[in-house]
C-alpha cells in the first residue's frame, strides 16, 4: 500500500492501466477548513474535482469510475450540512446530465434508495435511465451506501429464498452471494483511491475489493486532479497482482 502519489509514467503501457478505479473522496471539510471557509465550499469544490475526474477517466480509458459520494453513515452528520450535500447533487444531476450523457457516460447508482426524499429518488433514477444506453464510461454512485448492510441485504434474499424452498444451502458460496450484491454484472475494482491520508475503506465495497490494489494519496478531494489520479494509476501499474498466488519467476 502506498500513500503518496508516483509520478505518471510517460508511454506506459495501456495493457497496465485498471479496468475499474474506485475513489473515496475524503477530505472536503479539512480543505476548507484550512483555507477558513465553511465545510460547504469544501463539498462544492469536492463537486468540481469530481467533475475533472470524470472527464479525465474517460480520456485515459478506465471503462468504469465508482464513487463514494454518500455513506450509509453520513445520516449521522449535522441535518445541515446534509442538506447542502443533497442541494449540490440536485445541481450536479441538473446540471451536468446532459453532459454525461453526450460524452457516453452510463450513470449506475448502487446503495439503498428506501426513505430518500421523493425527488432524490427521482433524479437517480432519470439519470440511469437517460443514460442506460451508453458506454463510453461507467460512472457508478455509491449512494446512501454501505458495504455491510449490502451484503447483509444479499445474505437475506438468499436466507428468503432457502425458507421458500427455492434454494438448497448447499449451492451458496462466494460466487452465489456475489451474484445478489447491487451490482454484480460489474467487475471488482481494480484499483481503490483515497484522498486525504487516511488508510481505511469505511465500509465501502469491502466484498469487491478483496484482491483490489490500494493507493491512498495525501491530498485532499478538492485538489485532486488528472495528475493525481494518473499519478495513482502510475503506482498501480507498478504492483504485481498476485490474486492469492504465488509471483511469476523471472524467465519462467
Amino acid at each position: 500500500m502506498s500513500n503518496a502519489v508516483a509520478p505518471a509514467i510517460e508511454g506506459s503501457d495501456q495493457a497496465d492501466a485498471p479496468l475499474h478505479v474506485a475513489i473515496i473522496m475524503d477530505g472536503n471539510g479539512r480543505w476548507a477548513a484550512a483555507r477558513g471557509l465553511p465545510r460547504a465550499e469544501g463539498h462544492r469544490r469536492g463537486v468540481e474535482a469530481l467533475r475533472r475526474v470524470v472527464r479525465a477517466a474517460g480520456e485515459l480509458n478506465i471503462l468504469y469510475l465508482t464513487i463514494f459520494s454518500f455513506s450509509s453513515e453520513n445520516w449521522s452528520r449535522p441535518p445541515s450540512e446534509i442538506s447542502d450535500l443533497f442541494g449540490l447533487l440536485r445541481r450536479f444531476v441538473r446540471n451536468d446530465l446532459a453532459t454525461l450523457h453526450r460524452d457516453g457516460v452510463r450513470v449506475r447508482v448502487i446503495g439503498e434508495r428506501d426513505g430518500l426524499e421523493p425527488d432524490i429518488s427521482a433524479l437517480l433514477t432519470e439519470a440511469e435511465e437517460l443514460t442506460k444506453n451508453n458506454n463510453r464510461l461507467n460512472l457508478v454512485v455509491a449512494f446512501n451506501y454501505g458495504s455491510r448492510q449490502e451484503i447483509a441485504k444479499a445474505a437475506r434474499r438468499l436466507a428468503r429464498e432457502v425458507a421458500e424452498g427455492k434454494r438448497d444451502p448447499a449451492t451458496i458460496d462466494a460466487d452465489t452471494l456475489g451474484r445478489y450484491l447491487d451490482a454484480p454484472d460489474i467487475p471488482d475494482p481494480d484499483l481503490i483511491i483515497r484522498t486525504s491520508g487516511e488508510q481505511r475503506l469505511s465500509n465501502f465495497l469491502m466484498w469487491q475489493a478483496a484482491y483490489s490494489e490500494f493507493v491512498f494519496v495525501p491530498i485532499h478531494w478538492p485538489d485532486f486532479d488528472r495528475t493525481a489520479l494518473e499519478g495513482a494509476i502510475a503506482e498501480y501499474a507498478r504492483r504485481e497482482r498476485r490474486f492469492g498466488g504465488l509471483a511469476a519467476k523471472a524467465g519462467s
